[in-house]
């Protein structure tokens, strides 16, 4: 078992895949060795966007706080706090924050497996 406390991963920084605003990312699952998952918790700042990108692995995003916009495949839906985007393999996929508060997110998802030796 490994225990992380989310302010010893906390840091501010830019959205990903595009840089869309600031926001304050928690890799939370980055400190532990040898896992087979991500899972991360994400603040994103008015008007900041994590951009479209493709996914290979399924994904999900958590709303904690918030509302935002998810888009998957070219369909956008609103989500707000309590409510699960499950997000499939191979779309095109990104979320921004709408409204006056931060949208906090929890994201989550598998890692490929390590080629064996």
């Amino acid at each position: 078992m490994i225990i992380v406390d989310e302010m010893d991963v906390m840091r501010e920084e830019a959205t990903p895949h595009g840089a869309i605003g600031i926001s304050v990312a928690f890799r939370i699952s980055d400190e532990v060795p040898n896992r087979t998952m991500d899972f991360r918790k994400r603040i994103l700042r008015p008007g900041a966007a994590i951009g479209a990108h493709l996914i290979a692995h399924d994904e999900v995003y958590y709303v904690l706080e918030g509302e935002g916009e998810v888009f998957a495949d070219g369909v956008t839906r609103t989500i707000t706090t309590g409510q699960a985007a499950y997000l499939f393999s191979g779309q095109e996929v990104g979320i921004h924050q709408v409204g006056s508060s931060d949208l906090t997110l929890i994201i989550s998802y598998p890692l490929p497996m390590p080629e064996p030796d």
